[in-house]
């Protein structure tokens, strides 16, 4: 946040108190806001609260602190400080800047968000039992290993099983070579690779011995078929099958979410969480329409402009947290759009999304290093809740008549985040991510 960003926020809460008449003064064209003397406290200060003291017949310091809450609660704030006769001390919040810069990572990255050279320059060499989900595991760290710079070589204690192929694996050798190897022994699957695959298919299969750590058994039942959220692999896959749905309803809305478009702007923190721009001639004001819940197909044109799940995919529940049984209450309370009055402190489920995008590249390292693969599983299934408790706490598009603000677009490029982080997941672990579902 500059200057000129703080600024408008500071006289933004003026108009607000205004407004609410809680403060009796004229608005002052522009506040002035100065860098902190040396020994002061905060980044920035400001005598607002001087200057509207006498025409609003009040103390500067019960001006202060009218102005103190309003400035608090906005997002790129980090605290507010009344010092002296009313002054106020802003120390801000840098976490917006860091958030921009980790959107356009992953933007720039594209599926390949997380990979990296830490594993530079590294030989490794793995050995595996002719066994389905040994083999399938294998092939997953080795990927992984590949995806942070080391160049891997698999074999197999024996020849590989021809049903293999089904799956896309390859060994480079099979018995066992005369050198150190690091072997690849997870609790075994229990059935043939064939008969596996004929029930599940190969994705599900895949998620199924991958899921579980390679000290459990894995979970090869039928739930790993069911088309609902209680499958994680069908909730992640959904997941991003649905982001890439809202980036088609936006592009239909004629909006997009390009980062660089809205960098500089003081909107962009209120809108990536939720709140209100700081600015109020950046969006048009008009209430939230009712979300559309209709009970089609993620991937049909009706749905690519709702920001509600598709009923279909939840058994017809409704897309509302608050209405629905079966899943874990939002924590965050009601979605605060461009529409809603007051502001809005940083939403809880966009942290926490953007949190766990932030976390993907330690994550798939640490999955490298330690050849597990399941935490890859684990993180992709974490991001695709944190995507659908933001998805349903700051919708990425408008609904009814409310017009494409910069809050959506923030909102949407939040979206397609985790939609790449899912997408690239799962490459790494050798499942398919369907565009529609």
């Amino acid at each position: 946040m500059t200057p000129a960003d703080l600024s408008r926020t500071v006289l933004h809460a003026v108009r607000r108190a205004v407004d609410e008449d809680v403060l009796r003064a004229p608005v002052p064209a522009r506040v002035r806001v100065e860098r902190t003397r040396p020994g002061g406290s905060g980044d920035y200060a400001c005598a607002v609260a001087l200057q509207l003291a006498g025409p609003a017949a009040l103390p500067a310091l019960e001006v202060a602190r009218i102005l103190r809450e309003r400035v608090a609660a906005e997002p790129g704030v980090g605290r507010v400080e009344i010092t002296g006769p009313g002054f106020l001390s802003f120390t801000l919040d840098t976490r917006a800047e860091s958030d921009r810069a980790l959107l356009a990572a992953v933007r720039e990255q594209g599926l390949a968000y997380g990979h990296g050279d830490a594993l530079l320059g590294e030989v490794h060499q793995l050995h595996h039992a002719r066994e389905i989900r040994a083999a399938v595991t294998a092939q997953a760290v080795r990927r992984l290993l590949a995806a942070q710079g080391a160049r891997v070589r698999t074999t197999c204690a024996a020849s590989p099983d021809p049903d293999w192929a089904r799956l896309g694996l390859t060994v480079d050798g099979y018995g066992t070579p005369p050198v150190p190897l690091t072997g690849i022994r997870p609790v075994p699957a229990g059935a043939p690779a064939g008969e596996l695959l004929d029930r599940l298919g190969p994705d599900a299969l895949r998620w199924g011995l991958l899921r579980a750590a390679g000290h459990d058994r894995a979970a090869l039942g039928p739930d790993l078929l069911v088309q609902g959220e209680a499958n994680a692999l069908f909730l992640v896959r959904y997941a991003r099958a649905r982001a890439l749905a809202l980036t088609r309803g936006a592009a239909l809305l004629g909006f997009t979410a390009d980062p660089a478009a809205y960098d500089d702007s003081p909107a962009w923190p209120a809108a990536a969480y939720g709140g209100r721009p700081a600015d109020p001639a950046a969006y048009d004001e008009h209430p939230a329409g009712p979300a559309a819940n209709d009970g089609s197909p993620a991937d049909s044109a009706a749905h690519d402009n709702s920001p509600a799940r598709p009923a279909a995919a939840y058994a017809g529940r409704p897309a509302d947290p608050a209405a629905r049984g079966d899943r874990r209450p939002s924590s965050t309370g009601p979605a605060v759009v461009s529409g809603s009055t007051g502001p809005a402190p940083y939403d809880p489920a966009a942290r926490t999304l953007l949190d766990l995008i932030a976390d993907h590249p330690d994550v798939l390292l640490a999955g490298a290093r330690h050849r597990a693969p399941d935490r890859v599983a684990r993180q992709l299934e974490a991001v695709a809740h944190a995507f659908f408790d933001f998805h349903d706490s700051c919708p990425p598009l408008p609904t009814g008549d409310e017009k494409p603000s910069a809050a959506h677009r923030a909102r949407l490029a939040v979206a397609e985040a985790a939609g790449t982080v899912l997408a690239g997941g799962l490459s790494l672990l050798g499942i398919r991510a369907p565009e529609h579902l």
